[in-house]
């Protein structure tokens, strides 16, 4: 009787064990962590600035003090990292039309609309590299299946990087 009560408790024991472990694992794999993680060793240092896109796979970060922004695709499996001198500009796509956007050399156009019915909010970094020239991630997209935020949310972080990058193109 006492064998039969050790055996259950440990097998209760063991089954808790492992509940916990995939628990922790499934925390620390999780889409937006993952990728947070990827832009921390990318970069070399948290980022100053990011956008996550964690339904599309997607993820970019700013890196002020050494000068660098990392984009990450393919849930933070690939990606690539530009020095400052490499950007180009940047855009915010709202349902398929440029409402805002910086560029070197051009005078900013503003974000001077507010879409809180938009399906779909876009960012997309453009970069003096002819083989990744553009890179587009969706910060409110009605279609993917997990969304957190609003458009409004998604224009403001839209139109925070455009400053960041307004300021590096002209420093």
């Amino acid at each position: 009787m006492a064998d039969a009560l050790r055996v259950i408790l440990l097998v209760a024991l063991a089954v808790a064990a492992l509940t916990t472990a995939a628990l922790i694992l499934a925390w620390w794999m999780e889409p937006a962590r993952r990728m947070r993680r990827v832009l921390t060793k990318s970069l070399g240092v948290a980022p100053e600035a990011e956008a996550l896109s964690p339904a599309e796979g997607r993820a970019a970060g700013l890196d002020f003090d050494g000068a660098q922004v990392a984009v990450l695709w393919n849930r933070g499996g690939a990606g690539l990292v530009y020095d400052y001198e490499e950007i180009d500009g940047g855009e915010i796509i709202v349902d398929g039309h440029v409402v805002a956007r910086v560029r070197r050399g051009e005078a900013r156009k503003s974000l001077d609309i507010n879409a809180p019915d938009a399906e779909q909010v876009v960012l997309r970094l453009m970069f003096a590299d002819a083989r990744h020239s553009e890179f587009e991630l969706a910060l409110w997209d009605a279609t993917l299946p997990v969304q957190t935020g609003s458009p409004g949310e998604a224009l403001r972080l839209g139109r925070r990087w455009l400053s960041h990058l307004e300021a590096l193109l002209k420093g």
